[in-house]
């Protein structure tokens, strides 16, 4: 690869935050620049960076990685996905293996799908809230995220906050 060539990568790189990888030179190239996925952490769109990765195959990995399975190394993600490592070691350069306590990995619940008793579970979630969430949610329609979720409940700020750690929206 020229110089030139190199510039240019460094130049996607740096100017496109979801830019997919396409060969084992950008992938040398984006780790020399610090681009670091980390595995137990990626979301179908890092997932889809790298190349070789279908949108099949980052679903499946994200999934996972939500139901609790931690990768620890290049070998766990080749089984989860039956391929052989050989296929992901050109990848190995960018991904980073970080290791989370399971005690902050926490448990999240759709507040789209979830009963009053789930509700319940959710520290600073009140009866009279999680009844609220289901009777919004029943006359208003499903909550898109967030921001739709503290908007039509009226939720305070610091409530939101720390509900945030125990909510996903799907």
């Amino acid at each position: 690869m020229t110089l030139f060539q190199r510039q240019l990568i460094r130049a996607r790189l740096q100017n496109d935050p979801y830019y997919r990888l396409q060969s084992a030179q950008e992938i040398a190239v984006a780790a020399e620049l610090g681009i670091k996925i980390d595995v137990n952490q990626a979301s179908v769109d890092d997932w889809l960076r790298l190349p070789g990765i279908s949108i099949h195959q980052g679903r499946l990995l994200v999934e996972l990685q939500k139901n609790g399975v931690p990768f620890y190394c290049l070998e766990d993600i080749a089984a989860a996905l039956a391929i052989p490592v050989h296929r992901l070691k050109p990848l190995e350069p960018v991904l980073r293996f970080c290791y989370y306590d399971e005690a902050n990995n926490i448990s999240r619940v759709n507040p789209n799908t979830a009963t009053v008793e789930q509700l319940t579970q959710i520290p600073g979630v009140e009866e009279s809230l999680a009844l609220a969430v289901v009777q919004n949610r029943l006359t208003a329609g499903s909550y898109r995220n967030l921001v739709d979720f503290q908007q039509r409940l009226l939720l305070p700020g610091k409530l939101t906050a720390q509900l945030m750690h125990y909510l996903r929206f799907c």
